[in-house]
């Protein structure tokens, strides 16, 4: 296995593993290993099935929850991430955001295995947290790790949310609910369960406020913050390729959707990893 940076503070390339069949647990253990330093890893040249996919999730952590996602056909734990060549609807994803922030127990990450990739456009991009905060001032840091944010699905996959019941014309499954209306609350600023490194958790979206403050001063302190999570220097732009799988830390990137492959069709398969200490 040969791991090459991308020069960002955040993402690898992996070269030289074959994921589509059975991994041993030291090559588990390296590739954790890889996925803890370079918070996102992207494995090229993979000829991996779902079958494959599931058994890489498993061996990662075990499959989380996807609260809004209808799962393909056949499985129960892999969703399409999908959208047709004729599409009009508004792209998804499209804003920064941690996978299923709002749940309990957020997942540790993702995995996105390319099924069918355009010939161009379609970048996905990552913003590395914790090196977004460890360049913010000491005192920053210290007020920042006092807040506690109110998350919540209502604003995408509530009914009348942006992928509710006025959302037409998507290829992707997505059954938005009522349950995102709940509310959950986690701290701003999160310790890494297995790095003990501290992160920026989340952002507007899935954050809808902090404690104890106004909506409107919540709103101003979580949009400043955002250009910050946010800036060129903590991001990495992903180029995705045929028989690519991309793995990522929920705990410590935020990441984005990106269009520009208007005319072509694009689905990646995806699963959600578990939460765990490691």
């Amino acid at each position: 296995m040969r791991i090459e940076p991308t020069g960002a503070t955040c993402g690898a390339i992996v070269h030289g593993v074959d994921l589509s069949a059975a991994l041993d647990p030291e090559l588990v253990a390296e590739i954790r290993a890889a996925w803890l330093k370079h918070r996102v890893l992207a494995f090229t040249r993979q000829s991996m099935d779902d079958d494959a996919l599931e058994r890489f999730t498993v061996a990662m952590g075990g499959f989380g929850d996807d609260p809004f996602f209808e799962p393909i056909a056949g499985r129960e734990h892999i969703a399409a991430i999908l959208r047709e060549a004729d599409e009009k609807s508004p792209l998804f994803a499209e804003n920064w955001h941690s996978d299923w922030s709002f749940l309990d127990v957020p997942p540790a990450g993702t995995c996105l295995l390319a099924i069918d990739i355009p010939p161009t456009g379609g970048d996905t991009y990552f913003a590395d947290q914790i090196a977004a905060f460890a360049a913010l001032p000491e005192s920053r840091k210290e007020e920042l790790r006092t807040y506690t944010a109110i998350h919540s699905a209502q604003l995408a996959y509530a009914p009348d949310g942006a992928y509710g019941e006025q959302d037409e014309g998507r290829s992707m499954a997505i059954r938005p609910d009522e349950s995102a209306r709940e509310t959950r609350d986690h701290p701003l600023i999160t310790r890494h369960p297995e790095t003990g490194e501290e992160a920026i958790f989340s952002t507007l979206g899935y954050i809808i406020g902090i404690e104890s403050m106004s909506q409107t001063d919540s709103f101003t302190m979580l949009s400043e913050l955002a250009q910050w999570q946010t800036s060129d220097e903590f991001v990495y732009r992903h180029r995705w390729e045929p028989d690519m799988l991309v793995l990522w830390d929920n705990r410590s990137v935020l990441h984005r959707a990106s269009g520009g492959y208007e005319g072509h069709r694009r689905e990646l398969h995806r699963t959600t990893i578990a939460a765990s200490s490691g």
